[in-house]
């Protein structure tokens, strides 16, 4: 879990570093662009440690995601960081839903735009990295459940974080189920389940300019 946060902090830094880089500081389109290169370079990364260290295999299994190897030994080191990212979460939801209409209404209602942001910044870096770590890449999950709540419960993070874990953890519960009995005996990736339902509901939102389903 310390490599997967102290890796989630330099993938973080190397993202804002080069989408921040060229003129015209951050936007949408640099930080995701920025993040596809980061992701890519990280993970031949990691390929060149598991070939370095002939653990190539278990990288590969972890990289690809799932809750197969998932035992009760890591979820007791995991959980509590997990639960206290999201319960600073909850605590910073206000902030956060002021922060989503516009830096300038947050500035005038009293925000320190720049101290919210690092806060939120190092939770979501705390959070992925302890996922991560627990079971590998499920990127679509992060992509998918958040604009599925927003479409239910409105625009206020007070409701949209606590229904997004919850929410969150159903739809991973169903995609496991579905890996277990899919082609049973043997197992589906979960995380191939994931990105089947994923992609489309990515291609959705790139195509409505990343307003759909909110």
């Amino acid at each position: 879990m310390v490599a997967a946060l102290v890796g989630a902090f330099l993938g973080a830094l190397f993202v804002f570093g080069i989408s921040s880089a060229v003129k015209g500081g951050f936007s949408p389109t640099r930080i995701v662009l920025a993040g596809a290169a980061v992701s890519t370079f990280l993970y031949a990364v990691g390929e060149g440690v598991g070939l370095y260290f002939k653990v190539s295999k278990d990288i590969s299994m972890w990289t690809a995601g799932g809750m197969a190897g998932t035992n009760w030994k890591q979820l007791q080191v995991i959980v509590p960081v997990i639960i206290l990212g999201i319960v600073l979460s909850f605590f910073l939801a206000r902030q956060l839903t002021i922060l989503s209409l516009s830096e300038e209404v947050a500035t005038s209602l009293g925000q320190n735009i720049f101290i919210v942001k690092v806060v939120l910044f190092i939770i979501i870096i705390v959070l992925s990295g302890a996922s991560v770590a627990l079971v590998g890449n499920m990127t679509f999950i992060g992509l998918m459940i958040p604009h599925i709540v927003r479409a239910l419960v409105g625009t206020d993070y007070r409701f949209i974080l606590p229904m997004s874990a919850i929410v969150g953890a159903i739809f991973m519960l169903f995609a496991d189920t579905l890996g277990r009995t899919l082609n049973a005996p043997y197992e589906t990736p979960v995380a191939a389940i994931v990105a089947i339902i994923g992609l489309p509901f990515f291609l959705a939102i790139v195509r409505k300019g990343g307003r759909a389903l909110s």
